[in-house]
C-alpha cells in the first residue's frame, strides 16, 4: 500500500489476524469506493453488480449470504442498482418465489468499467507483494473462507 510502518506495528496486536484483515479491508474500502464514484457505484453496491453479472443467476437470499448482509440491505442496493437499470429482478428458475438479480446490458457496460478500476486498486493495494505472493493471499484467504 506504500505506507511506511507505524512503530506500533511493533506491537503484539500487530500479529492478529483480525486486525490484519479488518486494516487490509478498510484500506482497500477507501481506495475502492474513491474509484467507483466515478460510475456511481460503493463497494457494496458493485459487490452486487458484480454477482449480477457472474452468470450464476444469484437470489437475494445467496447475495445477503454471501455478502454477509442482512436481507433488508440487499433489498435496498438491488432496488438502487434497478433504479438506475443495472439489474433486474425475475422469477427463480427453479423456485418461482424467489427472485433472482441479473444485470442488464447497462449493467453489464458499468461493471467492466467498475471492475477494471477495482483491478487497479487491487493492485494498488498490494503493491508491496509480487504476483506470486498476491496469488497465494488470494488462495489462503479463500481457503480460510470456503475450505
Amino acid at each position: 500500500m506504500g505506507t511506511r510502518p507505524s512503530r506500533l506495528a511493533q506491537a503484539a496486536i500487530a500479529d492478529d489476524i483480525g486486525l490484519l484483515l479488518a486494516k487490509l479491508h478498510a484500506a482497500g474500502s477507501v481506495l475502492n469506493n474513491r474509484a467507483l464514484a466515478a460510475v456511481d457505484l460503493r463497494e457494496r453496491s458493485y459487490s452486487v453488480l458484480r454477482l449480477a453479472c457472474s452468470g450464476l443467476e444469484p437470489t437475494q437470499r445467496e447475495l445477503a449470504e454471501f455478502l454477509s448482509l442482512d436481507p433488508s440491505q440487499i433489498v435496498a442496493l438491488v432496488d438502487g442498482l434497478e433504479q438506475r437499470g443495472l439489474v433486474v429482478r425475475e422469477q427463480g428458475r427453479t423456485d418461482r418465489r424467489q427472485k433472482i438479480v441479473l444485470a442488464t446490458p447497462a449493467g453489464e457496460r458499468i461493471h467492466a468499467q467498475a471492475a477494471a478500476a477495482v483491478r487497479a486498486c487491487e493492485r494498488e493495494q498490494l503493491a508491496g507483494l509480487d504476483d506470486d505472493d498476491a496469488a497465494t493471499l488470494r488462495a489462503l484467504l479463500r481457503r480460510a473462507l470456503w475450505g
